[in-house]
């Protein structure tokens, strides 16, 4: 492991000697005592399990001040975790008095929590509370910075504009440090810098904070992503999808590439098929699958690039795209974009096609806001797109997706759709009890037979509704003790 070497002087220093720690990196998304934050020398005596004090500054003095009873008593700090560094060196600055939970080793004592108090010892009640454990939280969720370590930027003068938001994004990204990607990381230094010039517009600094705001709102993941397990995501399938076996398999194929390489498949998923097949179900049973967050993106609705790629900030009602939009609400970087009717992408109507920005982002190799006016990674994104006609899907754009196609289901399947699980289901949210409407076998036919002639099982829903309505207007209103419903009053129902 990395070891770095930090001058140190102090009272319990009788002597000017060089001490030092040592960075350990760790991606453990919880502290504990067996995986703490940092450790702290003990060998001299044991510490309280939990204790007050600050930090000195790690630049100068790598310890840490215990308060004790006539005066303070400091302690070696041995080990930290790689992303805390910056978050220590910026407590001790700042002189944050906080306090630590922590277990006595024999390699040290082991801290596992920090929290921040009010001078007198008591809990700290301010506009500032909770600040210190949003970014351990943050850091925790975030990857170990690399190897290379370099000084943070100077912290920038003053704070002219007295805004609290941007004093917090300052102190953000001190603490961050290289936990933030290289690219986002300088960034934020620039924009926080136009935020918080007089050399420029009210309207330039308006804009610099609302990227800034917008941007270290998302945690930047890493593109490592934990093994699938195959029985769990069948099981998921089977929620969604009725049948469809050779579906459900190609789909399982698609992703399980995870187990042995812990990164995304190449391509992203293209599902095609006829209206009311399950496309976006399964769509959304993928992302439960990936255990990530996602987004819609609704091509038909598309018509302007500028939707996807925001607009530049020259203007004065400039605003973020479409696809910013989406990283920021989710909060993360890992994020499943389902792209709705992906065979109208190509509509544009005047100002380009916003397939071409689709391309940009399908590559995974970068996208750029022109709100934000910086590279954004898109490493972590799995697209997922569904389509009706894959005919009118442009080459670029099909040779960015594995096809999927989910065939229309067969007169067989539907009624076992319709008997299983589209009525069950609405019985269930209207509270009606299963003999309290009765659909037999011959009836369930002449709902199939109903609707032969459209594609998936839209209608069969809408038909269940309908069914299950009348029956309840029976029970409430003609105090009827339970309605069947034979083959002829299916038809004349839904006449």
């Amino acid at each position: 492991m990395p070891v770095f070497d930090f001058s140190t002087s102090g009272q319990e220093k009788k002597m000017a000697a060089i001490c030092t720690y040592t960075i350990v990196r760790s991606n453990e998304s919880e502290a504990s005592a067996r995986k703490p934050i940092l450790v702290l020398d003990n060998h001299l005596r044991q510490w309280k399990h939990h204790s007050n004090g600050v930090f000195s500054n790690p630049d100068q003095r790598t310890a840490f001040e215990f308060d004790e009873e006539g005066g303070t008593a400091s302690a070696d700090i041995l080990r930290i975790d790689a992303r805390f560094v910056s978050l220590l060196r910026w407590l001790g600055e700042s002189h944050i008095r906080v306090r630590l939970s922590g277990e006595n080793r024999e390699d040290g004592y082991a801290v596992y929590r920090i929290r921040e108090i009010a001078y007198g010892g008591g809990t700290k009640l301010s506009a500032e509370d909770g600040f210190l454990q949003f970014m351990i939280e943050r850091l925790l969720a975030s990857d170990a910075p690399g190897p290379e370590l370099e000084e943070d930027e100077q912290e920038e003068a003053g704070d002219d504009m007295k805004l609290t938001s941007l004093q917090s994004i300052t102190d953000f990204l001190n603490c961050a440090g290289r936990t933030l990607p290289d690219n986002i990381r300088l960034w934020a230094r620039r924009n926080l810098a136009v935020a918080r010039s007089h050399e420029v517009t009210p309207e330039e600094r308006r804009h610099a904070q609302r990227a800034l705001s917008i941007m270290l709102n998302i945690r930047w993941k890493s593109n490592y992503f934990e093994s699938i397990d195959p029985q769990e995501a069948r099981r998921i399938l089977d929620e969604e999808l009725y049948g469809m076996e050779r579906v459900k398999q190609r789909i399982i194929e698609t992703i399980i590439q995870i187990n042995r390489t812990h990164t995304l498949p190449a391509y992203g998923m293209l599902l095609v098929g006829p209206a009311g097949t399950g496309k976006s179900q399964v769509a959304y049973a993928v992302a439960r699958i990936l255990k990530m967050p996602w987004t819609t993106l609704d091509m038909s609705s598309i018509h302007d690039p500028e939707q996807l790629t925001g607009s530049s900030r020259i203007y004065s009602n400039a605003k973020p795209g479409i696809i910013m939009e989406a990283f920021s609400a989710a909060g993360e970087s890992n994020l499943v974009f389902i792209i709705n009717e992906l065979d109208k992408a190509a509509a544009g109507k005047g100002n380009g096609n916003p397939a071409d920005v689709l391309l940009t982002l399908l590559d995974n190799l970068g996208f750029t806001d022109n709100y934000m006016e910086c590279m954004v990674p898109t490493g972590g994104v799995y697209p997922i797109a569904t389509a009706n006609d894959k005919s009118q899907i442009s080459a670029p754009l099909m040779s960015r997706f594995a096809v999927i196609e989910l065939p229309d289901y067969s007169p067989e399947e539907k009624e076992i759709i319709f008997s299983q699980f589209a009525l069950p289901k609405v019985l269930r949210r209207m509270g009606i009890r299963g003999e309290e409407c009765v659909v037999p076998p011959e009836a369930v036919c002449a709902v199939v037979e109903k609707y032969a002639d459209t594609t998936g099982i839209r209608d069969l829903e809408q038909a269940a509704e309908h069914i299950a309505a009348n029956a309840l207007y029976q029970i409430e209103v003609d105090h009827a003790a339970a309605v069947v419903f034979d083959a002829e009053a299916v038809r004349r129902l839904l006449a």
